[in-house]
C-alpha cells in the first residue's frame, strides 16, 4: 500500500507490536469467510477481542460489520475459519450467558405492544446473574418511562430501550450496532459515558457506528473492514495517521491563492475569520507561513482527523496491504 501508507507502517507489518499482549483474550475472529448469495461477505478476516477495551469495526455500508456481529453471536455460520467466545464456540450456552447485544431495530424485531419494564424483565429472565431493575433503567436513561410501550417511543428512546436489554445479563461481552442513531446529542453523549463505564469494568465492547467522532472519543482500537475484508487496524491515532495530513488553524495576511502554492499544503478554508491549512508536513509549513507572513497570529496545530483516513482507506483498493497496531507513525 506505498501509496498510502508510509514505510514505518510496512515495518510494523514484518514486526507487529501487539498493543494488548496483557490482556485476556476475549474473542477471536481467525481466518473466517462467509460466502453469502454467490459473493464472500467475508473473506479471511481475522481480529481478536481483549478483556476491558473498546472496539471500533468500521466501514462502509456492506463491508461486514454486522454481519461479523452476528457470526460472533451465533447467528450466523461462517463458510471456512474458526470463532471463538471465552474459550467455546459461537452462540454456545456459556457464550450467550456472558454477552449482550444492541442490534438495529430491523434485526432486533422488538414487538412494540411490550412495556419497557415488560421488556425487561422478560430479558432479565434469559440470564443467571442479570442487573436490577433500577439499575438498566438507570444506566439506560429510561427511569420514569418504564410504563412506555415500545411502539410509542421515538427513535432515541428505541435505541436507550434496546441498550438496556443488551446489559440486562451483566455481560462481559458487549455488541452494540449502530448504537447512538436517533440519539441527540446530549443523549448521545450520555450513551458514551455509559460504554465508558462498562469498559472500566474490564468488559469488552464491540461496536459498530457510522459517526466517526464516536469512534475516535470511545476505541482503544479501530479495525477497518471493506468488502469483507480487513484493510486497516491500530489505535485511533495510528489510522488517523495513516492520512499524512494535520490542520494548522492560525489568522494570515496571505491568500488562499498564495497558500495553496506553499510545499505539502493539501488544502486551504477560509472564511473570513481563521484560515484552515491542511498539511502532509506540518512543521515545513509553519516555518514557511511564519517567513512569508511576519503578522502570521494565533496558530493552532491539530490531529488529524479520523475521517481523512477512513475516506483515503476505503476509496483505495482493498487489495492494499494492512496496517497492524503499533507504535505512533
Amino acid at each position: 500500500m506505498s501509496a498510502i501508507y508510509p514505510r514505518d507502517i510496512r515495518t510494523m507489518q514484518q514486526n507487529p507490536v501487539t498493543c494488548v499482549e496483557h490482556k485476556a483474550l476475549i474473542a477471536s475472529f481467525k481466518s473466517v469467510s462467509r460466502a453469502m448469495d454467490g459473493r464472500l461477505a467475508l473473506d479471511d478476516l481475522s481480529f481478536d477481542l481483549y478483556a476491558g477495551e473498546i472496539v471500533a469495526l468500521l466501514g462502509p455500508n456492506g463491508a461486514g460489520k454486522t454481519t461479523s456481529i452476528r457470526i460472533l453471536l451465533g447467528l450466523s455460520g461462517v463458510s471456512a475459519g474458526e470463532v471463538s467466545l471465552f474459550g467455546h464456540r459461537a452462540g454456545s450456552r456459556t457464550a450467550r450467558e456472558r454477552t449482550g447485544a444492541l442490534l438495529q431495530v430491523g434485526e432486533a424485531s422488538v414487538p412494540e405492544n411490550l412495556r419497557i419494564d415488560e421488556h425487561i424483565d422478560l430479558f432479565r429472565s434469559y440470564y443467571p446473574r442479570p442487573l436490577p431493575m433500577s439499575e438498566i433503567l438507570e444506566i439506560a436513561g429510561l427511569t420514569g418511562l418504564e410504563k412506555r410501550r415500545f411502539g410509542k417511543l421515538s427513535g432515541g428512546e428505541q435505541q436507550r430501550l434496546l441498550f438496556a436489554l443488551a446489559i440486562c445479563g451483566n455481560p462481559d461481552l458487549l455488541f452494540l450496532d449502530e448504537p447512538t442513531v436517533s440519539m441527540d446529542v446530549e443523549t448521545r453523549r450520555s450513551m458514551w459515558q455509559q460504554i465508558r463505564r462498562f469498559a472500566a469494568e474490564g468488559k469488552t465492547i464491540l461496536l459498530t457506528t457510522h459517526y466517526l467522532e464516536e469512534a475516535d472519543a470511545l476505541a482503544d482500537r479501530i479495525v477497518v473492514l471493506k468488502r469483507g475484508k480487513k484493510i486497516a487496524e491500530g489505535t485511533p491515532e495510528n489510522i488517523k495517521a495513516i492520512s499524512g495530513k494535520r490542520t494548522i488553524s492560525c489568522h494570515t495576511t496571505l491568500s488562499a491563492e498564495r497558500l495553496r502554492r506553499v510545499e505539502a499544503v493539501v488544502s486551504v478554508f477560509a472564511d473570513g475569520h481563521r484560515t484552515l491549512i491542511a498539511t502532509s508536513a506540518p512543521e515545513a509549513t509553519v516555518r514557511e507561513l511564519m517567513a512569508l507572513d511576519p503578522d502570521l497570529t494565533d496558530l493552532e496545530l491539530t490531529a488529524a482527523a479520523l475521517e481523512d483516513a477512513f475516506v483515503l482507506l476505503t476509496e483505495h483498493d482493498e487489495r492494499s496491504a494492512v496496517a497492524s497496531c503499533g507504535d505512533a507513525i
